[in-house]
């Protein structure tokens, strides 16, 4: 009996042992990932750390990316959550294709897809010329155009954060909930919503997490404006070029952000303490 009980942990701990010939390039790869941060710390200018966050040029940098990245997870919940429960629960021809298409953003370098967003929604655009004439609305340039491109590299997290969940999640429920006579909105918003809401939470945060750090199409697609479209990546950029603490100041507030992030949804990337 006392053996039997033990063997399975034997077999876990033999599992576990790590070859002695891993050990160096698990360092160097922990060290490489590790050692940029460490800089980062070490070159911070911790002395003058709060009057350089009380500048007015970082402040207005830093709302304009919390609320810029709040309205583009908002967007990309409005629209990601339905995306994701076509593609996990209606067999259609071409699901694999468009589920490919959505998660064309995650590997499509992000300045090609500022400009991807202008060839639509430019001025002369396929679908911003119509805005223009149509609306009066002008997109690119404009913090509208921020929220867009911040939308458009984040909403493949959320899609595959929920579509995840949902193929996950036990669909007794809501077959009860059918045959109790739940129609199917609320069925969706009293069953399946509460269901997936971890999933929703996850990929909500992950999306929020990249909007507040994308650059590449904001840059290409909404420009660099202060108090308009300079979000805090822009801002690190041009401060590179000025001022290097304060480029090393507005990186740490995106590290500190990103660390806040990764610490939130540890439990669900990782099952032991």
């Amino acid at each position: 009996m006392g053996g039997t009980d033990t063997a399975p942990a034997r077999r876990r701990r033999v599992a576990h042992r790590m070859p002695a010939a891993l050990f160096l390039p698990a360092g160097l790869g922990l060290a490489f990932l590790v050692l940029p941060v460490v800089g980062l710390l070490a070159r911070t200018p911790w002395a003058s750390l709060p009057q350089r966050l009380a500048q007015p040029g970082v402040l207005t940098a830093l709302r304009l990316s919390l609320e810029t990245a709040t309205a583009a997870t908002l967007l990309c919940l409005a629209l990601g959550v339905p995306l994701a429960w076509l593609l996990a629960r209606v067999e259609f021809p071409g699901r694999r294709v468009v589920r490919a298409l959505v998660t064309v953003p995650l590997v499509l370098p992000p300045v090609v897809g500022g400009v991807a967003l202008l060839l639509v929604f430019g001025r002369r655009g396929l679908l911003g010329s119509w805005l223009d004439s149509t609306f009066g609305v002008t997109l690119p340039f404009t913090t509208a155009g921020v929220v867009l491109a911040e939308a458009f590299v984040a909403m493949p997290f959320l899609v595959l954060a929920v579509e995840g969940a949902l193929r996950a999640a036990d669909p007794r429920y809501e077959e009860a909930a059918a045959t109790l006579g739940a129609g199917r909105w609320v069925t969706f918003t009293h069953v399946t919503l509460p269901l997936v809401a971890p999933g929703i939470a996850a990929g909500a945060v992950l999306g929020w997490a990249r909007a507040l750090g994308e650059f590449g199409a904001t840059i290409t697609f909404a420009g660099n404006y202060p108090g308009r479209t300079q979000t805090m990546p822009l801002a690190v950029y041009l401060a590179l070029e000025t001022d290097v603490q304060a480029a090393i100041v507005l990186s740490l507030v995106l590290l500190t952000v990103s660390v806040a992030i990764l610490a939130g949804l540890r439990d669900r990337w990782v099952g032991t303490p």
